[in-house]
C-alpha cells in the first residue's frame, strides 16, 4: 500500500506527534508498505531523508514548538502523482491537515485522521480570548474528523470524548507503540554518574516538553515537598521549554535545588538511559491523548505516579504498576511518590513485574498491525462506495465540494464558539 502521512510536526522535534508519525512510518515500511511523509521544514532536519517532503514553514510559532505552514510547493503535486497514494493519513485538523483533505479529494483516495491532541489545552499559545478559542478548536477538530473516512483515537478515553462531541465517522483505538527492545536496556549507573546523582539515591524522573499544558509547576511542587522530606532523593527532568524557569523557582525556593537535574532534551540511547536511571516517573499532565512517555518509562521497568486523566488512566493501574492520583492535590501526589519509595526487595521486584507486563501491551509491532488493518478496511470501504467509475467532471465537483466543506467547517466552528 502507498500511504501519505501529512503532519505539522516531525523529526527532529521530539514531541509526541512527531514520534508517533516516525514510529508508524518506520514500522509500516518494515511491513512492506511505501510511506511518504509530508512535513514542515525544521532547524536541524537531515539533509537527506527517505521519502520525506519538507514544506516551507514559520518556525516556533509564538514561542511554541509548532510551525505555521506556508503555501505548498508546486512540485508536491508532481511528487503525489509519482507516488500514486492509496490512502492519506492526516495528523492535524488544520494547516497540512487541510492540504491532506484537498489532496485526497484530488487523488480520489480515502483519508484517515488521528486525533493526537486535545487542542483546546493549547490555546495559551494564541493571543485571543481563551474561552471562545477553546470552543472554536473543539468544534473545528470535531468537524474535521467528520470530513474524514476514518478516525484513530490513541486511547479509549479519547474515543469516548470524540463520540460525546459528535464525531460520526468510524473510530478505531490505536495507541502509538513503543520499541520494547530499544527501551528495555539502559545504562542506569552511567547516566547517574554523568549527572552526579548518587547510585543509591531515590530518583524522581520526568520526560517531556516543558510547557504550560503539561502542568509542570504542580509536578515541581510535589517533587519539592517529597525532596524536602527525603534528604537523599533527587529530581531529574528531561526536556526543554518555557516551564523550566517556574519549575526551577519553585524548587530553589523550597531549598532542594541542589538535588535537581535539568538534563535538557535527550534522544536515542541517552533518553533510554535516563528512563533506567529513574526510580519513579512523575506525570502531572491532563492534556494527553495517550501516555506515550509513560509506556516508555514502564518499558524501562520504571513505575509511574500520574494524575487521573485521559490517556493516563489507560496505562497506569493503581497499585499495580504505579499510582493513579484521582485529585489534583499536591499531598495526594506526594503520597503516591512515598508509596513507590517504600518498596524494597521482593515487593519492588513484583512492582517491576507489573510495570513490565503493562509495557508489553503497547508494543510497536502490535500497534502497527492494528493501524494496518484500519488502512485496509478504510480503502476497501472507500472503493466499495466509489464503485461507479469517476469521471473528470465528478472529480472536479468532488474537489469543489471538499473546499466548500473545509470553509463550512471553519464557519460552523466560529459560530458555535461565539454563541456558546
Amino acid at each position: 500500500m502507498n500511504i501519505v502521512m501529512m503532519t505539522n510536526t516531525y523529526l527532529p522535534l521530539v514531541g509526541g506527534v512527531a514520534q508517533s508519525v516516525h514510529r508508524f512510518t518506520t514500522s509500516l515500511r518494515s511491513r512492506g508498505h511505501n510511506v511518504l511523509v509530508v512535513a514542515p521544514t525544521f532547524d536541524g532536519a537531515p539533509e537527506t531523508e527517505q521519502d520525506v517532503v519538507r514544506v516551507p514553514a514559520v518556525q516556533n510559532f509564538n514561542g511554541s514548538d509548532f510551525s505555521v505552514i506556508l503555501p505548498l510547493p508546486l512540485n508536491l503535486t508532481t511528487t503525489m502523482e509519482d507516488f500514486d497514494p492509496d490512502l492519506f493519513h492526516s495528523h492535524h485538523p488544520f494547516l497540512l491537515g487541510d492540504s491532506a483533505l484537498r489532496k485526497a479529494a484530488a487523488r480520489q483516495a480515502p483519508i484517515v485522521f488521528t486525533h493526537h491532541t486535545m487542542y483546546e489545552e493549547y490555546v495559551h499559545y494564541v493571543p485571543l480570548e481563551a474561552g471562545t478559542l477553546r470552543e472554536f478548536v473543539k468544534e473545528l477538530s470535531t468537524g474535521y474528523a467528520n470530513l474524514c473516512d476514518h478516525v484513530i483515537a490513541p486511547s479509549e478515553s479519547i474515543k469516548d470524548i470524540l463520540l460525546e462531541r459528535g464525531v460520526t465517522t468510524p473510530i478505531s483505538v490505536v495507541p502509538t507503540g513503543v520499541d520494547i527492545k530499544a527501551f528495555s536496556e539502559g545504562d542506569r549507573g552511567g547516566f547517574r554518574q554523568a549527572h552526579n546523582i548518587p547510585e543509591k539515591a531515590f530518583a524522581i524522573g520526568h520526560v517531556g516538553r516543558l510547557a504550560p499544558e503539561k502542568n509542570l509547576e504542580f509536578v515541581a511542587e510535589a517533587a519539592a515537598k517529597f525532596l524536602a522530606e527525603h534528604r537523599g532523593a533527587w529530581l531529574v527532568v528531561v526536556g526543554g521549554g518555557p516551564s523550566q524557569e517556574p519549575m526551577e523557582k519553585i524548587l530553589n525556593e523550597t531549598g532542594v535545588g541542589g538535588r535537581v537535574v535539568f538534563a535538557g532534551k535527550l534522544v536515542g540511547q541517552q533518553l533510554v538511559d535516563a528512563y533506567h536511571a529513574f526510580d519513579v516517573f512523575a506525570f502531572g499532565s491532563k492534556s494527553e491523548t495517550q501516555g506515550m512517555v509513560l509506556v516508555e518509562a514502564m518499558t524501562a521497568g520504571t513505575p509511574v505516579v500520574g494524575l487521573e486523566a485521559p490517556g493516563v488512566r489507560e496505562v497506569v493501574r493503581d497499585k499495580c504498576n504505579g499510582r493513579l492520583i484521582r485529585e489534583e492535590e499536591v499531598d495526594a501526589f506526594v503520597e503516591g511518590l512515598r508509596w513507590v519509595a517504600s518498596f524494597e526487595g521482593e515487593e519492588r521486584r513484583q512492582l517491576r513485574d507489573g510495570v513490565l507486563a503493562t509495557a508489553q501491551e503497547f508494543s510497536m509491532n502490535a500497534s502497527a498491525a492494528k493501524i494496518e488493518r484500519v488502512y485496509e478496511q478504510t480503502v476497501q470501504e472507500y472503493q466499495r462506495r466509489a464503485a461507479l467509475e469517476f469521471s473528470d467532471w465528478k472529480v472536479l465537483l468532488g474537489r469543489i465540494e471538499r473546499e466548500w466543506d473545509l470553509w463550512a467547517n471553519r464557519f460552523a466552528a466560529a459560530r458555535a464558539a461565539y454563541t456558546e
